[in-house]
């Protein structure tokens, strides 16, 4: 058994720590995987899977609690004092906040991922903190995994607990360890007897790590020799806070989400049973890209929720206020903007919706759906805070509480900006779902002809590439350029029925386009982030024209044939931006780009940076060191007591 190694991962160990926690198989179908390859798979999704009447008569006595609950939360004072009240936390205990998607054997609601996903866009829509506090612990923390990946005597003895509300948080990310988890280095050292790991190490950014009763906690364990080279393992345990070397160092505070229970916590020769791992030994980067394959859905519906809240806010605004002799909405600057939020925010819904129920309906792989609706939505959303901003103009930077005491109605889109802006870096940043979903894009090419463009492929290895991509494109490239389907007219969509067809033939000129790249820049593809990105927000557009279509289509024929024209506004703006997405696609300005950054880096631009005093570190009086002994500095102390439920 090899030693735990420490260090930094090179570039080669990051990517093949990377590529074996991948899911390389694709056992189900994907809209948005034969999208990337150029078909257009409508069948996937449409006609939109329906609502569940059952499902949601038995969620809506939980849901009227939960709204009634929200209506009377003051989220001004916990954004001022930093704090959520103990009464609230428990009172969500005792309505089953905590469990709503536990099964009901264990004492939880056992509600479905939809009605989860829409208690959390009710949330949403007033308070941040909670959220962050709910989803925490049901998406990333010990429920979710548990659920894919416990045994039944782990079952057994936590989910009760979770149920009832003990807290769970995810501890991954380390100081040198987060979107690439190779350089993870907090080991789990196996006893001498088996029966025990021990842990080591700190982690970072855990949220509801100051409150949390259980850990999901990756830990590397001893290297796995695999054709005579060591290979790192990352494994995931429960722990348990109560156990012996688990403290809080450190409750961080942020930008927004000012009670977000988020903290350092560090792990001393923390001794955890061996029935305590979750999954497999060496298993654990994958058993957290599965989770998230879920955990993803709750953040774009609370975007969606957030945006709701957004349009409801500025639509009245701009009726009240009269600037020129009218209301300010009547001013085209105004009315587009106002057009665009209700529009993005119907897409938002859709794609959330969409994704959760190809999720409830079972024989889909949503890896890509998920990812790519916690992309679009979280910039979307971002983009509807800051025009909502905007319109409100002063009283939109201004805090609630100051506009309550000077008598205005007390309306907070500064807290909702501030909350906001985390979700483009949560679970994973836009920047890092751009390269997961790219990756996944590029997949299928890759397994068939990355050796026939691969300069270090020896001859042999191009000959067997050839015969064996040979096939596949001599009949997928021409059907690229023109396919019977093509001929459709999908009058069953009506007004929307062009959109569709532009989606079909779009979707043909993505797939050949992310072809043409592999075939232009050969293995160095994976380098040129720019070209893969622009290729993944076509493809993410042409996914958010699909699923409003669908469910415009759907909602149309339930009485509500408005959807229709926010589906139509959407679809025209989202059209010119995949123009400009393909006109710029190779990138002619990248390398250029490229050259001035790495400039700035050698310091050949410092002059720039002249004139300036450094806002670097705070004067040596100010500064507050961490220390030993399972508390929290200062005032921070008695918020984060270890292992209580609270």
């Amino acid at each position: 058994m090899s030693d735990i190694s420490v260090g930094t991962a090179s570039e080669k160990e990051a990517r093949d720590v990377a590529e074996a926690a991948r899911e390389t198989e694709w056992e189900n179908p994907s809209f948005v995987r034969e999208l990337f390859l150029g078909r257009f798979r409508l069948d996937l999704i449409h006609p939109h899977p329906p609502n569940d009447a059952a499902e949601e008569a038995r969620a809506k006595p939980f849901m009227d609690k939960l709204r009634a609950f929200m209506e009377r939360v003051d989220s001004e004072e916990i954004d001022r004092t930093g704090q959520i009240p103990e009464a609230l936390i428990q009172e969500l205990r005792e309505m089953g906040a905590f469990g709503i998607k536990i099964p009901k054997e264990y004492g939880g609601l056992g509600l479905s991922q939809m009605s989860y996903i829409r208690a959390i866009e009710m949330v949403t829509s007033k308070d941040g903190s909670l959220t962050a506090l709910l989803s925490a612990h049901q998406s990333i923390g010990v429920p979710q995994p548990l659920k894919l990946f416990g045994t039944p005597e782990q079952k057994k003895k936590y989910f009760p607990r979770l149920a009832k509300g003990a807290i769970s948080a995810f501890a991954l990310t380390e100081v040198d360890a987060g979107s690439d988890p190779a350089n993870m280095q907090c080991p789990a050292t196996p006893t001498e007897d088996g029966k025990y790991f021990v842990i080591n190490g700190e982690k970072l950014w855990c949220t509801n790590g100051t409150r949390a009763e259980l850990f999901v906690l990756m830990a590397r364990t001893p290297e796995k020799v695999v054709k005579g080279k060591p290979v790192k393992q990352i494994t995931a345990f429960i722990v348990e806070s109560s156990m012996p070397g688990v403290e809080v160092v450190h409750r961080l505070r942020f930008m927004g989400l000012k009670a977000i229970e988020n903290g350092v916590i560090r792990f001393t020769n923390v001794k955890v049973p061996r029935e305590n791992v979750l999954g497999e030994v060496g298993k654990g980067l994958k058993l957290a890209l599965v989770t998230l394959n879920t955990g993803r859905l709750t953040i774009p519906a609370g975007c969606a929720g957030a945006g709701k809240q957004m349009v409801s806010i500025t639509r009245k605004w701009a009726n009240e206020r009269v600037q020129w002799g009218q209301p300010i909405g009547k001013h085209e600057a105004v009315a587009q903007k106002i057009t665009r939020m209700a529009a993005y925010t119907f897409a938002m819904e859709s794609i959330a919706e969409l994704s959760a129920a190809l999720y409830e309906k079972g024989g889909y792989d949503i890896r890509l759906e998920a990812a790519i609706a916690k992309l679009f939505n979280t910039e979307a959303g971002w983009r509807i805070i800051d025009d909502t901003l905007q319109i409100r103009g002063g009283r939109g930077y201004e805090t609630a509480e100051s506009l309550a005491r000077r008598g205005e109605p007390a309306i907070g889109v500064e807290r909702a900006m501030r909350d906001f802006r985390i979700n483009l870096i949560f679970e994973g940043s836009s920047e890092i779902m751009r390269l997961f979903i790219a990756r996944e894009a590029v997949d299928h090419h890759f397994k068939l002809a990355f050796n026939i463009v691969n300069p270090e492929s020896s001859f042999k290895e191009k000959l067997a590439a050839m015969k064996n991509a040979t096939p596949f494109y001599l009949t997928w490239y021409p059907s690229r350029w023109f396919n019977a389907s093509r001929l459709r007219r999908y009058s069953e969509f009506g007004k929307l029925a062009r959109h569709v067809r532009y989606i079909e033939r779009t979707t043909r000129h993505l797939g050949r386009s992310i072809f043409h790249a592999m075939v232009r820049f050969g293995p160095k593809l994976e380098r040129r982030q720019m070209v893969l990105f622009r290729a993944v927000d076509i493809g993410a557009e042409l996914f958010a024209m699909s699923a409003a279509c669908s469910r415009a289509q759907m909602l149309s024929k339930q009485g509500r044939p408005e959807a229709v024209t926010l589906a139509d506004a959407f679809c025209l703006e989202a059209r010119d931006r995949i123009k400009v997405h393909f006109e710029q696609l190779f990138g002619p300005n990248d390398t250029a780009l490229y050259k001035v950054a790495m400039e700035v880096m050698r310091g050949e631009h410092v002059w720039l940076e002249q004139g300036i005093v450094s806002s670097l570190g705070l004067p040596e009086k100010a500064k507050r060191r961490p220390t030993g002994g399972g508390t929290v500095l200062s005032s921070d102390a008695a918020t984060a007591k270890v292992g209580a439920t609270q």
